[in-house]
């Protein structure tokens, strides 16, 4: 975790901005909560428990600091709540997800399907991607199952499902 710390460090006073105590506290709660996909809020209270006195103005302009800066990835689901989501190394753009419109739970998906697309664009149009974002809407296995047990109509039929992407 301290070597993340130091990148993002390195990274705000690359464009001219330091890491306050108050921004290190929440770099901090996102990367121990990095599977989470946490609101504003839920960073908030979390950051509050160790640091009393931060405010949640001080955490929201954070957030939006670090999603300037492409270290944590603002995701709305769908469900009118900004969540973030930091950014790895590893992956040359962010994962994907699954979003359950039931039960709300989310499944990632870390494999980057949409490359050859990207690299069909790159050839037909010439168009370079710098990154991309797919979720798909749709109902999870727990809850079709549930469906199913109580002799529901199988979700899919009529169900509120839908794709979001953006390339």
């Amino acid at each position: 975790m301290e070597a993340r710390v130091e990148k993002i460090k390195q990274l705000l006073q690359s464009q001219g901005f330091k890491l306050t105590p108050q921004r290190e506290a929440t770099v901090r709660v996102l990367l121990e909560n990095e599977e989470d996909h946490l609101s504003a809020e839920d960073v908030f209270m979390l950051v509050k428990e160790k640091f009393p006195e931060i405010g949640l103005a001080t955490v929201y302009r954070t957030l939006e600091l670090l999603t300037e800066m492409h270290v944590v990835e603002k995701l709305n689901f769908g469900d009118g709540v900004a969540r973030y989501d930091l950014r790895t190394e590893s992956n040359k753009h962010h994962h994907h997800h699954l979003i359950c419109v039931r039960c709300g739970s989310m499944t990632e998906i870390m494999d980057d399907w949409l490359l050859p697309l990207e690299e069909r664009l790159e050839k037909e149009y010439r168009f370079r991607v710098l990154d991309h974002r797919l979720d798909f809407q749709g109902v999870c296995a727990s809850c079709r199952e549930k469906e199913e047990a109580e002799g529901k109509e199988p979700s899919g039929a009529g169900a509120e499902t839908g794709v979001t992407y953006n390339v």
